[in-house]
Formats: structure tokens, sequence, C-alpha cells
């Protein structure tokens, strides 16, 4: 591991003596706590050392940046979890996942803290649940097949907490990472989360993906990136994170620094970044048997056949699995 790490310095470090490489990363939404590594590696200079001049684009309700990145419009793309890498695979789209910041996806249901709900196998006993369209055709139809809920409990959720708060018997999808927040603020209680993640929903999330040709024909930067990026969200968690606030801010002003705070703590608290495989492999960590794991239970949810998707062409684990960033959260959560 050491040998790696000194390697991974030497490479740095004759990288940056070069003109450093143009790099245009882009984000599927507004800039928030859940992309703060990026924007760290930015801040704190982590790109810079690796040779890489890198330009965040972040994305919106207005902005898809997703056919930017086989059109080579973009160097590299974050996307949301591995539905979108299936669905990449299935259709030939010639790009690849090379990395996953998150070891949980943060997709979550919340009760009420009366609503009757002890356990996650009563919320499939809600009469009512808000559940967005396109979530209608993803992970709730594995929850049907996974857990036993029923189309019967559906309402359209319109991206409003008002019908959700009114009704403490509902249920109401969300991020683990955002929505909490939101309704502390709207509803004045704290909502009980159930991180589907924590249920058997293994998909990877925020993950990176990559153009084949770029891997194929300049792995060295690709490397380069997503160690950066590593290093970046390890600093982001545990470190000094003001200035990658203070970009955030910037990029996205409807946001607020109370909102980052609570973010990044539910984040440390339900273990999104840096649990499981990642706290021995290092943060971006992926294996082939979750990735099969995960596209086994989508089968079951009938949302692919058999065959239909080459997984070897999702993901490839050549850029992760190395530790990079373990020693150094190790030694950031030892400070006082």
């Amino acid at each position: 591991m050491k040998k790696l790490a000194l390697a991974a310095l030497m490479f740095a470090a004759a990288a940056s003596a070069q003109a450093a490489d143009k790099i245009v990363f882009a984000t599927n939404w507004k800039a928030q706590a859940a992309h703060g590594g990026f924007y760290q590696a930015l801040a704190d200079g982590s790109y810079e050392r690796a040779g890489l001049e890198v330009t965040i684009r972040p994305g919106g309700p207005q902005v898809n940046n997703r056919p930017l990145l086989p059109a080579g419009k973009i160097d590299f793309l974050m996307t949301g979890n591995l539905l979108h890498s299936f669905d990449n695979a299935k259709n030939g789209v010639p790009v690849i996942v090379v990395a996953s910041m998150f070891q949980k996806d943060p997709q979550a249901l919340f009760a009420h803290p009366d609503g009757g709900y002890a356990s996650f196998a009563d919320l499939k006993g809600a009469p009512v649940a808000w559940i967005a369209k396109d979530a209608q055709f993803s992970w709730w139809a594995w929850l049907k097949a996974e857990h036993g809920f029923r189309d019967e409990q559906l309402r359209p959720y319109t991206y409003n907490l008002g019908p959700f708060l009114a009704n403490k018997r509902s249920i109401q999808q969300g991020y683990a990472v955002e929505e909490p927040i939101a309704i502390r603020a709207k509803g004045g209680f704290e909502p009980k989360t159930f991180l589907l993640a924590d249920h058997g929903y293994s998909t990877y999330s925020t993950t990176i993906e990559a153009r084949v040709d770029t891997v194929k024909m300049n792995p060295q930067l690709v490397q380069r990136f997503v160690d950066a990026s590593i290093v970046g969200w390890v600093n982001y968690l545990h470190g000094d994170r003001r200035a990658a606030d203070a970009l955030i801010l910037r990029d996205n002003p409807e946001m607020t620094q109370a909102t980052i705070d609570a973010s990044v703590e539910l984040m440390k608290q339900l273990g999104i970044v840096d649990s499981g495989d990642a706290q021995t492999l290092g943060i971006g960590a992926m294996t082939p048997e979750r990735i099969a794991d995960f596209h086994a239970k989508m089968i079951k949810a009938g949302l692919y056949k058999p065959g239909e998707v080459d997984l070897a062409k999702v993901a490839t684990t050549q850029f992760v699995n190395r530790g990079v960033g373990a020693e150094l959260s190790k030694r950031l959560q030892r400070k006082p």
C-alpha cells in the first residue's frame, strides 16, 4: 500500500510539472453537499496537484448533462445510480463507470414519528405513498417484488411536502441527506428515515462515468481524476471544507450553509460515502459481485431481462479499490 501511495505521489508530481490537462466534469443536479468532495478537490488543489485543470458544470431541472458525455462535450459525468449505467450498456452507449463515490444510494422513504410505522416492513401497509412517476418505474418496482409494496398505495409526488405533512399516515420518497432537513424546517418534527440501501437496494450511487475510449486511450488521466476526487471526498468529510462550501454556494445561490452542514452530518451518520467496502478499499470502491447482485434484483423486479445487459460494459474496477485516501481518512478522524 505504501509503494502504491508513493508511486501515486511521484506520478502526481510529474504531472504537475507539465501543462495541466483541462477537464470538464458535469454533475446531475445543482451544487450541493452531495457534490462536496468534487468541489473540495477543486478548492484545496487536489485536482491541480494531479495535473488537472477541472471545471465543474452543474446540472439542474433545465440542464441535462448526460448526453454530453458520449458526445464528447464533457470528459466525466457524475450520475445517480447503476440503473442509468445498465441502460447505457443495454443501449450501446459507449460510456462506463470508473468509480462510485457513494456506497449507499441516498434514496429513502420517510414517515411521521407518530404514524405507526415501527419498522421498514410496516411501510407496505401505509395507505398513501407519495412517489414520483420515474421512481414508480424503477425502485418502486423493486419494493413491490422484494418487500410486498402495492400500487394501490401510490399517489403522485409533486416535490411538495404539503400533502405528506398533512397526512401523518402517509409516507414519502426523498433523499436521506436532503428531505429530513426540509421536513424539520417546514413540519417541525424529525421524520423517520428508512434508507432503501439498508434494506437490500444494493446499487452504488454518485458514480463517475467516462467514455470507453478515454479509459482505453488515456487511463492515466482517468486514474488521476478518480484519485484526486477520492482525496477530495476524504477531506470534505473529515477536514476543512469551508472553501469547498463557498464554491457550492457560488454555483447554487439557492443553497444555504445551514443546509450544507446538516446534509454533511446526515452523510456521516448514514454512512453514505465511507461505509462497507470503502472502509477497507477506499472511497470510490466497487466490486463486480455487488453490481451483479443489484442487477439480479432488478431482473426480479422486471426492469431488465436476463442477458439483456452485459455487466462487463457497465463498470470497471481498474481505477478503484486501491486504498487511496484511507490513511488520510484515519489521520483526519484521529484529530481532536
